[in-house]
């Protein structure tokens, strides 16, 4: 019985992929074999010495302590894709907000006063001029970030009539794949910005990302452009921000990460982070990470780690046990790895391994069982993190 901690409430609806007669799943357990959570951070948590890997139903992992997790050789998953749907609608009507004065004109429209609707009418019709808009089609989009959900951020305002420019140095064959060939490669961030109406930001706090949007960029941008970010708050200058929006230099930011510098601001459009916020999106996410946590226990399988390589391999029809190692990324490990089976007379049926920057995993299928005694040698290898026989 395989026993799973959850910090937050996870969707049932992914917590119903983890068969009830092989797991236990509780908010309070002893000795967890995996952690699920969402927003809950766990800096300054103390590691349960059984857990051997860690699930976030979302994207980002900024709550976990990553570099913690891997020195213990416990993979971190995350759920990307799963919520890019919800985040594309909302970084869209995040630019239906600043481009047709919703904000603004809500707020007016909800302090109309009296009885008397002709009255209300004139007023509306006197008032409404100071809420004229510009329309998307014809407009260009900056797409900063061709993963998941840019992808489909840039294809959805294709499909509203606007001009697409997209850049991403680091792009995958798959997001390639799925974006729209009439999408404009930008030569770089500068690039981008200096072309764009609208600039939407969908990269990774890391960084190389930090104040990506900074002084600089900023002074490149149209005076009529809207920044829209739902990645992080971290990914641009707030003060930069606001000192364009006070000089004029930008009509609007979109931003999904209130802070007490922004609150209240002319120009700043703020969302309460509902980026990820809905019922589809949270299920997606759940159903995710939970058969990726499933997969790893059972099978050995790493897909979506945030600290490991992807390794995925079916089982071998004659082997009897698997062997998984997580270890640093070192030379002469496979071989160390392998002599100890050879020495405990193992028959290797396949071996797959792979490394990604200073980590490595390692999978091994038998065709006989591992002794105690072999497990614990190879668990004392020096550079090992972690090993385990499934």
């Amino acid at each position: 019985m395989y026993k799973i901690l959850t910090y937050n409430n996870i969707s049932p609806v992914g917590l119903n992929r983890l068969p009830r007669d092989k797991y236990e799943v509780a908010s309070e357990i002893q000795h967890p074999d995996a952690i699920m959570l969402r927003s809950f951070k766990l800096h300054g948590i103390a590691i349960p010495e059984t857990v051997k890997c860690v699930g976030r139903a979302g994207a980002g992992v900024n709550n976990i302590p990553v570099a913690e997790y891997s020195q213990r050789g416990i993979p971190v998953f995350n759920a990307p894709g799963a919520n890019s749907n919800a985040v594309k609608e909302l970084a869209i009507a995040g630019m239906l907000l600043a481009s047709r004065h919703i904000c603004e004109a809500w707020d007016f429209a909800n302090k109309l006063q009296g009885t008397d609707d002709e009255a209300i009418n004139q007023t509306v019709e006197k008032g409404k001029k100071n809420f004229a808009g510009t329309e998307l089609a014809g407009k260009t989009l900056g797409v900063i970030g061709l993963g998941a959900i840019g992808v489909k951020v840039a294809n959805a305002a294709l499909a509203l009539g606007m001009k697409v420019i997209g850049f991403d140095p680091s792009m995958t064959v798959d997001s390639a794949w799925q974006l729209s060939s009439t999408v404009e490669k930008a030569l770089g961030v500068d690039d981008l910005v200096g072309k764009s109406d609208f600039v939407s930001l969908h990269v990774p706090l890391n960084d190389h990302t930090r104040n990506l949007i900074n002084p600089s960029r900023i002074d490149l941008l149209k005076s009529t452009a809207v920044l829209l970010n739902f990645s992080r708050a971290g990914i641009v200058d707030e003060s930069a921000i606001l000192a364009a929006l006070e000089a004029g230099k930008l009509r609007n930011y979109v931003c999904d990460f209130p802070s007490s510098a922004l609150l209240g601001r002319k120009g700043v459009i703020l969302l309460p982070h509902l980026g990820a916020s809905t019922e589809e999106a949270e299920d997606n996410c759940a159903v995710m990470v939970a058969d990726q946590i499933r997969d790893f226990l059972e099978n050995g399988n790493i897909r979506n780690a945030v600290n490991f390589p992807e390794v995925v391999s079916p089982r071998a029809e004659e082997a009897v046990c698997r062997l998984c190692v997580a270890n640093k990324n070192v030379p002469n490990m496979v071989s160390q790895i392998s002599s100890a089976l050879g020495e405990a007379n193992l028959n290797i049926v396949d071996l797959l391994n792979k490394s990604r920057g200073d980590y490595a995993y390692t999978m091994v299928d038998l065709s006989n069982q591992v002794p105690a005694e072999t497990l614990e040698k190879i668990s004392a290898i020096n550079g090992v993190l972690a090993a385990r026989v499934i």
